[in-house]
């Protein structure tokens, strides 16, 4: 078992936790990792990229000059895609980039992205984050306390008013529940701020 400081909000230490290595101590495994990524990032895109063929561009309905006795090269349609104003040949259209994962792979990714954390020294543990005012101010004050000045990813047992609404203007905090972490949030952020009961909560479901 791996002994992680336990912290206040003022950045001072209170205590030890004791980490569950079967969730917080693996070796990550980075091929899982990278797929989970790529599913996340995926699954963001909205695939609703289009371009019209030269069946759905207006007009063109006519031949614009005879087959033969011109001189010129036979044409069909002004709107064949050699044609300015033309369709467009092989251009995007909508679809869906989703991709799945097996659910042992899913839990294998987020162990490995939180055990990078621990390797790493990017995870703090707060004995809880309750504040006492929703000011933007103070969450930042706190943040600074904790040294985590970067991409923050905030994770609690569960959401309250004042830390909601202290949080929700600074660009670099994702706040979440303990049910809602995933791979790549953990990823993403440069320090992970979790809550002991928060760090309970994640480990009965993975263990």
């Amino acid at each position: 078992m791996k002994k992680q400081t336990v912290l206040n909000i003022k950045g001072e230490k209170v205590g030890d936790i004791t980490l569950n290595e079967t969730v917080w101590g693996i070796e990550p495994n980075d091929a899982v990792l990278y797929d989970a990524i790529t599913l996340a990032r995926n699954n963001q895109r909205q695939g609703t990229a289009d371009t019209k063929t030269r069946s759905e561009v207006s007009g063109g309905g006519i031949k614009p000059w005879k087959q033969k006795g011109t001189g010129r090269a036979r044409q069909g349609s002004i709107r064949a895609p050699h044609w300015p104003g033309g369709g467009v040949v092989f251009g995007p259209h909508p679809r869906s980039f989703t991709k799945k994962m097996n659910r042992k792979e899913r839990r294998l990714a987020l162990k490995s992205a939180l055990s990078y954390k621990v390797i790493e020294s990017e995870m703090i543990v707060l004995d809880s984050f309750v504040m006492d005012s929703a000011k933007t101010k103070d969450a930042k004050a706190i943040l600074a306390a904790l040294k985590a000045d970067k991409k923050v990813l905030i994770v609690v047992d569960e959401l309250n008013d004042n830390l909601v609404l202290s949080t929700r203007n600074l660009n670099n905090v994702v706040l979440l529940e303990a049910n809602e972490i995933n791979t790549y949030d953990v990823v993403a952020a440069d320090n992970m701020i979790i809550t002991e009961k928060a760090v309970k909560a994640i480990e009965e479901v993975l263990v």
